[in-house]
């Protein structure tokens, strides 16, 4: 009876903190299901969220079971910090803020009450809420421009080189008696940030010993995400050379978020190969 009293009071802070959790951010999951998570740019939403909740779920006895070092002076500052993004992104309405500030409650409330053990123990799945957060309007107006022109550049010379009859005007290509523009969505700047997601996550999976690996994979994250992107556009122009701007059109909002995927999954799996390969142990065994 008594060990069942005890069990009972040491898991009433943690029902505390998820009813918390659940009321203050269930509704803006229901809102982002309704509209931010409808949309193709944030549609990796929902799979993060699940991706996080495993992750939580995964660790949670060990972070239960560590041993409580709480640290107020690091935890107060941060999920009231937290709370403070809370309170200013419902307030206006600004998703890229009420995202974020879930880094700061979990993190804090961890700090409050377990303190750096459990941090440490459950570090990635609070640092994977980032991939959560929307990109502000203003980073994707300043970058989806230049992305674009270097897209529709690199297409039109590698097509060009192999023979095609392409032509480029700013992002518009031109390729026989077709012409293409390269949108927004084609720029590959929300491609990079749900591949980034992909890309830590299998990192953490594979849970490679070699740091000189692990730091490579990390460093060629976007530049693998830019990779897949330019293979999706490259596909999308050549099937509407060959099949048509109607075939073109229904690849893009169809099977183009899946050859992006498989593209980038590829290209991962093939590093990782090479660098397990080319950076294995070649210590002398011992006598």
């Amino acid at each position: 009876m008594a060990n069942w009293s005890s069990s009972k009071s040491a898991s009433q802070p943690w029902l505390v903190a998820l009813g918390g959790f659940a009321v203050m951010y269930l509704p803006v999951y229901w809102s982002a299901g309704k509209t931010l998570w409808q949309t193709d740019e944030n549609a990796h939403g929902p799979i993060i969220l699940a991706v996080v909740l495993w992750l939580f779920w995964t660790q949670w006895r060990e972070v239960v079971d560590v041993e409580a070092r709480p640290a107020p002076l690091l935890g107060w500052p941060i999920f009231i910090a937290g709370l403070l993004l809370y309170i200013f992104g419902r307030a206006f309405t600004v998703s890229s803020v009420e995202f974020s500030s879930q880094l700061f409650i979990v993190g804090g409330a961890l700090l409050l009450m377990k303190g750096m053990p459990a941090l440490r123990i459950a570090w990635f799945a609070v640092f994977y809420l980032i991939f959560m957060t929307p990109l502000p309007g203003s980073l994707v107006d300043a970058v989806t421009g230049p992305l674009k022109q270097w897209i529709s550049g690199l297409v039109e010379s590698l097509l060009y080189t192999l023979g095609y009859p392409i032509a480029r005007t700013g992002v518009t290509l031109s390729i026989g008696q077709y012409q293409l523009m390269v949108a927004d969505a084609c720029s590959g700047l929300h491609s990079m940030f749900s591949l980034s997601a992909l890309g830590t996550l299998f990192m953490y999976m594979m849970r490679r010993p070699s740091k000189l690996h692990n730091a490579i994979m990390l460093a060629a994250i976007l530049p693998i995400a830019f990779a897949a992107n330019f293979i999706r556009v490259v596909a999308l122009v050549l099937i509407t050379y060959y099949l048509g701007d109607e075939a073109g059109q229904g690849f893009l909002h169809g099977a183009a978020g899946m050859v992006l995927m498989i593209a980038a999954l590829i290209l991962f799996f093939a590093l990782d190969s090479a660098l397990k390969l080319g950076l294995r142990d070649r210590r002398p065994a011992r006598a």
